[in-house]
């Protein structure tokens, strides 16, 4: 079991890349967003599924690599970016800009995003990115009043 928890952590091994682990861990997230259901009830249900494996498979690597929030740990950014994602009728312009968005809010982590990463375990490897895209879900969605058109 120890070998799927960190299949799930790393997302597959993604997050053992040298450079940037959390940008590609981005890049996976994209990918599932793109192979997802468009129904809302399909998306949360999947969100919801990321969230709970990605709690239990962030505690086991946390043990595995003898560290708090591995840089190997990249689910949490998955589940970032399907948060920003999340009803956001846009196609893959509004879809890279979400990406950029998700990334700043990762890195920069405003309130409460920043506490949120200091709880104990896998809970709060996954909050703070939750939150984070939170935050990129909410500045898409207003740069899609902005720009419907550039967006879609």
């Amino acid at each position: 079991m120890q070998l799927v928890a960190l299949a799930i952590a790393t997302a597959c091994g993604v997050g053992r890349v040298p450079i940037a682990p959390g940008t590609f861990g981005s890049g996976v997230g994209l990918i599932v967003w793109a192979v997802l259901p468009a129904s809302a009830l399909g998306q949360a249900l999947i969100i919801v599924l990321v969230m709970a494996a990605g709690v239990w498979g962030a505690e086991v690597a946390e043990r595995h690599y003898g560290a708090t929030d591995p840089g190997e740990v990249v689910i949490d950014e998955v589940l970032g970016m399907l948060v920003t994602l999340f009803l956001n009728p846009v196609g893959w312009i509004g879809a890279s800009l979400g990406f950029l968005l998700f990334r700043v809010f990762d890195i920069v982590k405003p309130y409460p995003a920043n506490r949120l990463e200091q709880l104990h375990g896998g809970f709060g490897v996954m909050c703070d990115d939750a939150v984070a895209g939170l935050y990129a879900n909410l500045a898409l969605r207003a740069a899609i009043v902005i720009a419907p058109s550039a967006l879609s």
